[in-house]
């Protein structure tokens, strides 16, 4: 048993650690990147291959508070439609530059707000990415929906467009958190377009929901956790509140001094883990539940687990292509980030050129430690054999790398010589133990909370 002395002796409560959704992580991009690598690893992707599909929607009615995202508000459609067009003409260009045969293993609307599309916007929308690349046998179609910025009309242009699984942001269903972080959204509205949403026959069902949030108890955690399992999702991610007001200015509105301590997030996410365990819900790395005929628990049970931009995936394509302002692609030869702000990425599109702005070319060992951190955030352990035979390193070299990790928690962490694994009691220090893999500086934009 590992007891919150020890976690805290060994900084728990005082780190600051990345996310880990890429690595090297996104503060480590540089502007020796740009639109002619992008395009040369596009043209690179082979024929008849997968890929996955993310269109990124940088607008919302309203701001919320916490909220970190690339977002603008807007009252009008106007800016919306403007956007649309830039979206169809740079899915335009890069199916000019596509090989044959490639098709949509995933494709994933995100934001922002992407349900204040208008109906006409979506199918729109949805027609270039098709005229792009099809969808193939098994494709995932996925949206992120607000239930406050939705309706029949654009639910019903959704389920034609061919989504299959929904993503609801719920974040906390107590009033008091929600006016705390500019985000009113109440049970009776998300329990509405949760069944409206499978009404038209769209059986998988995503939730967000976040612990450290101001005025956030134990009490009111269990609460909102209960009222997000009898909308019985398939698949719900516990995210951990980020407070980083001077990268997010917005969340200055946010009472800092309502926060929880450290040692109580980790009360608050302990109580909601075992909520979700409780009602069968099977634990997906660090702060995923799925149900057991969900992807993310079979892809778990059967080593595919993956990890990138959205958080778990079971998408095993080797290319992941963003569209839109801030997105991120990755290759196998690297990352690509297209201009976060929405008038220089226009810009460029009008140009005809795409608007990388900056990324990172893989080398060196980057592609073994990037391996590593995803197979400690996946499954907690990282197999030795898998690491030697795909990147050629030495045994005793190897031993010696995991050696040194486990040197940082001792009689922690577990390594014999199947590899390194993290034993459950263990776990909340995962991020830790991962940094201790990652060869690059600690970002100075500073990162979340370790817990």
């Amino acid at each position: 048993m590992v007891t919150k002395e020890q976690l805290g002796k060994l900084g728990l409560f005082d780190a600051k650690v990345p996310r880990y959704t890429s690595y090297p992580t996104a503060p480590h991009f540089g502007r020796d990147v740009g639109p002619a690598d992008f395009t040369r690893w596009i043209e690179a992707v082979p024929k008849g291959a997968q890929i996955s599909l993310y269109v990124h929607v940088p607008f919302c009615r309203r701001l919320c508070w916490f909220c970190a995202c690339r977002t603008q508000g807007t009252k009008s459609d106007k800016p919306v439609q403007a956007y649309m067009e830039t979206l169809k003409a740079e899915l335009e260009m890069l199916g000019g530059h596509l090989p044959e045969g490639v098709t949509l293993s995933r494709l994933h609307w995100g934001g922002g707000t992407p349900t204040l599309l208008q109906p006409p916007m979506m199918h729109e929308l949805a027609q270039a990415i098709r005229d792009v690349a099809p969808f193939a046998e098994n494709t995932e179609f996925s949206v992120e929906i607000d239930p406050n910025e939705i309706d029949g009309a654009r639910l019903d242009a959704l389920a034609e467009a061919g989504m299959n699984r929904a993503s609801i942001g719920v974040q906390d269903f107590d009033e008091q958190i929600q006016q705390s972080i500019g985000r009113l959204q109440g049970y009776d509205i998300t329990r509405w377009a949760a069944e409206e949403i499978r009404a038209r026959g769209v059986t998988s069902l995503n939730a967000d929901i976040l612990y450290g949030l101001p005025y956030q108890t134990q009490a009111r955690i269990t609460e909102s956790v209960q009222k997000l399992l009898s909308l019985e999702p398939d698949r719900v991610a516990l995210y951990g509140y980020a407070h980083v007001p001077w990268m997010a200015k917005r969340q200055q509105m946010i009472p800092s001094d309502a926060l929880p301590t450290p040692q109580e997030r980790l009360d608050l996410f302990e109580t909601a883990r075992r909520l979700f365990l409780w009602d069968n819900y099977a634990e997906i790395g660090i702060d995923h539940f799925a149900t057991a005929d969900d992807g993310l628990t079979i892809a778990q049970k059967t080593g595919q687990l993956r990890r990138n931009f959205q958080g778990y995936t079971d998408d095993t394509a080797e290319a992941l292509i963003g569209l839109g302002a801030s997105s991120i692609s990755r290759f196998p030869q690297g990352y690509a980030q297209n201009a976060p702000a929405t008038g220089a990425h226009t810009a460029a599109i009008r140009e005809g050129r795409f608007s990388t702005a900056r990324g990172h070319v893989f080398a060196g060992d980057d592609l073994m430690r990037g391996r590593m951190i995803e197979a400690l955030m996946c499954d907690f352990r990282i197999d030795a054999a898998e690491i030697r035979d795909r990147f050629g390193i030495a045994g005793p070299a190897l031993t010696r790398l995991f050696e040194d990790v486990a040197a940082a928690f001792p009689g922690l962490l577990d390594v014999t010589a199947a590899g390194l694994a993290i034993p459950p009691e263990a776990r909340p220090l995962t991020r830790m133990v991962a940094r201790h893999l990652d060869a690059y500086e600690l970002s100075t934009a500073g990162h979340s909370s370790a817990i």
